[in-house]
């Protein structure tokens, strides 16, 4: 497993949690203006947190602070969907573009939970 400051931008799930920060910009311009400093800042803050705190733990200098930002990242993509969600109820998301969404921060939390057992077993050797 490559990590590192730079080793980071290999890794597939850091690749898609980027792709899905884009996702998340794109449907959230939309939004009603009111909501700016709002829910869009909120959910787009959380999205952003998520492929930051895999490149951050990537470059710490020891598998369990890694495994640790990989345990942070999983609670902003919780976070960044529990706010799609609402964003969905209220009407700022039509079904497809929520679907879209949740079938992608899925995909990346699989990939979060399958990171963290490599790391969990990289730790025990």
């Amino acid at each position: 497993m490559t990590t590192g400051i730079t080793g980071y931008r290999k890794l597939e799930v850091w690749q898609f949690a980027m792709d899905w920060i884009e996702l998340v910009y794109r449907s959230s311009a939309g939004w009603p203006k009111d909501e700016r400093f709002g829910l869009t800042s909120q959910v787009r803050r959380a999205s952003v947190s998520v492929a930051s705190n895999i490149a951050e733990g990537a470059a710490r200098s020891t598998t369990g602070e890694f495994l640790q930002f990989v345990g942070i990242a999983r609670g902003s993509l919780a976070e960044a969907e529990t706010q799609l969600m609402i964003a969905a109820r209220l009407g700022y998301l039509e079904p497809a573009a929520e679907s879209r969404l949740m079938t992608a921060a899925d995909r990346i939390s699989r990939m979060l939970v399958s990171l963290a057992a490599a790391l969990r077993d990289r730790k025990s050797r």
